[in-house]
């Protein structure tokens, strides 16, 4: 045998037990995940009770994307470009790149729902819902950049969002239909062993699922899925629904992570006074000095 098939053997077999390792080091975390069990409430059910934060780039895009400007155009002798207040920012007006979260690849638009999504992508500086401090809705809720805060009992669940004071009341005894619209939906929760399930109806349609322009019509429905893996983890689920916009239902998933600092606790984000001069300025009677 001469030295390079020697040298070359070594890799190999160097690069198997590298795979080795590997599979069998996703193989026990697997079976960790599977033999987690939670700390439980009095009732038996998973205490779910804690500050959570999603740590991706859901928010900027569900979808899977290379790094690029953040989308606000303006028409270019070769097509459309970033506009001047974007490129202005510089890194910080910079969208990073993704995997995403979104099961399958691409979410599944309409042709003509699919037009508007990119019209809002295009215009997302003066169109995006979040950049007026309008409530979030569901899913985005889950990952805007911001903590939101699970205080359940043994009667009832509420999610507080530090985004905007958001929050809202899972009825987890059947409440019947939504009387309304809102922006935050209406949410009825139930329990499937370990997990909780979470159905949202009566959603209006003001809200974006994320920076790049994908949208809902007021016929979206979601059933989110709560599921702790570990002390610090939870799996979270949302299947999406809108015969309006999508042709079929769809996916989004990603962990949560618990907060752990010694005085973890929401703070206030009440953003409406910093959209202030961006939505009503024109009106001022006496504009503030640029």
């Amino acid at each position: 045998m001469t030295y390079r098939m020697a040298r070359v053997l070594l890799l190999l077999a160097a690069a198997l037990s590298a795979a080795t390792t590997l599979w069998l080091g996703r193989v026990d975390v697997a079976a960790q995940t599977a033999a987690y069990r939670p700390p439980r409430l009095a009732d038996g059910r998973p205490d779910l009770n804690g500050i959570w934060q999603a740590l991706n780039e859901a928010n900027f895009d569900l979808e899977s994307h290379s790094a690029r400007p953040a989308m606000a155009l303006r028409a270019g002798p070769a097509g459309p470009v970033p506009a001047a207040p974007v490129l202005a920012l510089g890194a910080v007006g910079a969208v990073p790149g993704s995997l995403g979260v979104v099961e399958g690849g691409a979410i599944p638009y309409r042709p003509e729902a699919l037009a508007k999504k990119k019209s809002n992508q295009e215009n997302w500086l003066t169109l995006d819902p979040e950049i007026k401090c309008f409530l979030p809705g569901v899913p985005r809720a889950t990952y805007l950049p911001h903590p939101f805060q699970i205080i359940q009992s043994q009667s009832s669940v509420y999610f507080a969002y530090e985004y905007a004071g958001a929050g809202r009341n899972i009825f987890m005894k059947n409440p019947g239909p939504a009387p309304i619209d809102t922006w935050m939906g209406w949410s009825a929760g139930r329990w499937e062993g370990d997990t909780l399930v979470i159905d949202v109806t009566g959603l209006n349609d003001s809200t974006w699922l994320d920076r790049a322009g994908n949208y809902h019509s007021e016929a979206l429905h979601v059933v989110e899925r709560y599921t702790r893996t570990g002390p610090d983890h939870l799996q979270y689920e949302a299947t999406i629904e809108d015969p309006k916009v999508f042709t079929r239902p769809w996916k989004i998933s990603m962990p949560l992570y618990r907060r752990v600092e010694r005085n973890a606790q929401l703070v206030e984000f009440k953003c409406v006074e910093f959209v202030e001069e961006l939505m009503y300025g024109q009106w001022r009677k006496n504009p503030l000095p640029r």
